[in-house]
């Protein structure tokens, strides 16, 4: 199984050219789609959930037109939005079971079985009787993604999933999306570089709506091996070293600068060799 994705585009009344003329083949596993705010992840997100239409180009899932069957694609689709809302005053269990009864599990067992099971599994369980505005964002999270589950999906999308969340509630939120994709195609939008280089197998890196690099992290990250140089300079040097270098990151360390420089050969005297990492290869892509 594999969502095929080939020339897709997206450009608004505005002018703002969203997606342009994105190919990706995205197979079953984790697949990180990494990119600043506003390069165009939460547009291809919606096209991919049938809540925007594209202009131009084709997204097939196996055999699934995603453009054009919108219905067939819902009824095998998890979606979790960066924003989404929740009746507060209702809890946990009766509003899962109300997008349940939405997602076409009518029978009350089976309904049943469905709603212990998500809560279960999202850790939400004792939390079930609790009404959802007293829940952290964490715990609002976990509950998207049990809505998200609903069905057994073979296509989830999140976006900008940890975004807010605390380092102990990120970490349990990765090791459950982790867990999803040994079974589905899940897409994770974001544009926190840590979260797909603890996850995801594959990843692609989006800019002003184009893809600059498709790869698998590892491999891409093996490609700096040897290239990236780094030194401590004093920040009135910056200017200098940005004309002079490929500057792909800088960081204030000490009072000082930390330059990271992009090279096949040593950039200069105080320069030393740097282990790459997937922030390198976001910046330099």
């Amino acid at each position: 199984m594999a969502l095929r994705i080939e020339h897709l585009s997206k450009t608004y009344p505005n002018g703002i050219r969203a997606v342009d003329d994105v190919s990706l083949t995205i197979p079953v596993g984790m697949f990180g789609l990494l990119g600043p705010n506003g390069a165009g992840k939460s547009t291809l997100m919606r096209i991919l959930a049938t809540l925007q239409e594209a202009d131009a180009g084709t997204a097939m899932l196996d055999d699934i037109d995603v453009l054009k069957n919108k219905d067939a694609v819902r009824r095998t689709l998890g979606y979790l939005p960066q924003e989404f809302g929740l009746y507060p005053k209702a809890t946990a269990e009766e509003l899962l079971e109300h997008f349940a009864i939405l997602k076409g599990i009518t029978g009350k067992g089976e309904r049943g079985d469905a709603v212990h099971s998500l809560l279960w599994q999202t850790n939400l369980l004792e939390a079930r009787s609790r009404k959802l505005g007293t829940f952290s964002g964490g715990m609002r999270q976990r509950f998207g993604i049990a809505i998200a589950l609903l069905g057994n999906p073979r296509l989830i999308i999140v976006d900008e999933p940890t975004a807010g969340l605390d380092p102990t509630e990120r970490v349990r939120f990765l090791n459950m999306l982790s867990a999803l994709g040994e079974t589905a195609v899940v897409i994770l939008s974001t544009h926190i570089v840590e979260d797909v280089s603890e996850l995801c197998s594959h990843m692609a890196i989006i800019e002003q709506g184009r893809i600059k690099l498709e790869a698998e992290p590892i491999a891409a990250i093996k490609s700096l091996e040897g290239r990236i140089w780094r030194r401590l300079i004093e920040r009135a040097q910056l200017a200098e070293y940005q004309q002079r270098h490929r500057v792909v990151s800088t960081k204030l360390l000490g009072g000082r600068t930390l330059v990271k420089v992009l090279s096949d050969e040593s950039p200069g005297e105080g320069f030393e060799p740097a282990e790459p990492s997937l922030e390198d290869v976001y910046f330099a892509a």
